[in-house]
């Protein structure tokens, strides 16, 4: 190979590189923009108590938290909302929510 070729071979590569790296800029950007809208519609449908507890909810358990938010989303899309959520509500969506827990009983013969 010559000069000339590992040249261009070096050129593509870091042409290629600098293209990832925008694509990966533009996706963060997207990301951050969609959590910024959920985050508006959280503060318009949620009453500060609530929005409290998601948040405490949010620290500990994200997955979770990431799906409740979710689910509050499409219920204000869908129109089903008629006021704000308040605390109490939000505990009865999150009891609904959670995975009810298998309880193992180990008994020892002998």
């Amino acid at each position: 190979m010559g000069d000339d070729e590992l040249a261009e071979i070096r050129r593509r590569r870091m042409a290629q590189m600098q293209q990832q790296q925008s694509d990966q800029g533009e996706e963060l950007e997207r990301q951050r923009q969609v959590e910024a809208q959920i985050h508006m519609v959280l503060m318009q449908i949620m009453e500060p108590d609530a929005r409290e507890r998601l948040n405490t909810i949010k620290i500990t358990k994200p997955d979770f938290a990431k799906g409740v938010e979710q689910q509050l989303v499409l219920l204000a899309q869908s129109g089903r909302l008629k006021s704000k959520i308040t605390d109490q509500q939000l505990k009865e969506l999150l009891l609904q929510l959670t995975p009810k827990k298998k309880e193992f009983r180990i008994s020892r013969k002998g």
